[in-house]
């Protein structure tokens, strides 16, 4: 029964996590018309540039700082509420320029919204800033030096994100050497729509702890092994990989074989309602199209809390938790 286990998640995009029911809110706030983006109470899209276009007109709903705490809240409570007790979300700076707030207001009103939550439900969160790979090395670069600034105390890690299939990793090293050189995790979106070679460019060129997808190294055998001996983490997201259809359902998904190679691996939502998934779901599919036991899974939980970018302190409390 994974309902009641303790639940950890290492790979959430913040506006990605929207409740359509929020949405809806806030765009009757705002006046805006959702028909483009909503029908019958869910994201309507249909390949992954729809699926961008329905996001991005979803993520522009949030135009305060307080509209952020409220999205920050609202998901996390969700999440807690299903057992989650640590929750990574990625968070875009350029989200915060692209409604006209800033990236400071933008991050204070999310810690804000997470700081409600742990005080509601004991939830600990930490926000990973991520860059956008299809604005460019430059921007990225920015995103980069905003991160390492620590614009917040929640702010401990760094990402890359975006079109898999523009640039290559190696013009992005020099963000994720200022991302390093501050102390923060690093972890970078490859394996996805890309496939085996984007997770091999990502260890060569970025050395990150954790990838964020990395499926697609199951169509090489060598990378597969190169992972497991490194103990790279693996931010597996089955529900997303099968919505945007990375493979065509759970029973031929690789995060079975993969984790029988020794791979470390952790259970995420990426985008969930956009994806008809949730965490608990994501537990739930592991546990009964998978056929992953309990004790698997929730050695998944706890191989994520080894892997999250963390104190020390804040680690062990929520090892202890298992």
């Amino acid at each position: 029964m994974t309902k009641t286990m303790p639940k950890a998640e290492l790979h959430c995009h913040i506006e990605g996590a929207t409740p359509p029911a929020l949405a809806l809110a806030q765009a009757a706030r705002y006046g805006v018309d959702t028909s483009a983006f909503i029908r019958n109470g869910e994201y309507a899209w249909h390949d992954f540039t729809s699926f961008v276009q329905s996001y991005d007109a979803t993520a522009n709903l949030f135009r305060t700082e307080e509209d952020y705490a409220l999205l920050a809240e609202t998901y996390l409570a969700e999440i807690a509420e299903a057992g989650a007790i640590y929750s990574e979300l990625i968070v875009s700076p350029d989200q915060g320029d692209a409604v006209g707030i800033g990236a400071d207001a933008y991050v204070r009103g999310l810690a804000e919204g997470a700081e409600r939550a742990k005080a509601k439900t004991g939830i600990e969160t930490r926000l990973l800033i991520v860059g956008i790979r299809h604005f460019g090395p430059e921007r990225v670069v920015k995103a980069a030096e905003y991160a390492a600034r620590r614009p917040h105390p929640l702010v401990t890690g760094f990402n890359l994100a975006g079109e898999e299939r523009m640039h290559r990793v190696a013009d992005f090293t020099r963000a994720f050497d200022i991302a390093r050189d501050a102390g923060l995790g690093i972890t970078i979106h490859a394996g996805e729509l890309s496939g085996a070679f984007s997770v091999r460019d990502a260890l060569d060129h970025v050395r990150p702890s954790r990838i964020s997808h990395g499926v697609r190294a199951i169509e090489d055998g060598d990378l597969v092994k190169r992972l497991a001996d490194a103990g790279t983490v693996l931010e597996v997201c089955p529900g997303s990989n099968v919505a945007l259809k990375v493979f065509t359902d759970f029973e031929s998904h690789p995060l079975r074989a993969l984790h029988a190679a020794g791979v470390r691996v952790t259970l995420n939502s990426d985008d969930p309602p956009f994806f008809h998934t949730s965490l608990a779901r994501e537990y739930e599919v592991a546990s009964t199209l998978m056929g992953f036991s309990d004790d698997e899974i929730l050695g998944m939980t706890r191989t994520a809390i080894e892997a999250a970018f963390v104190d020390e302190p804040t680690r062990q409390r929520l090892l202890s938790a298992l």
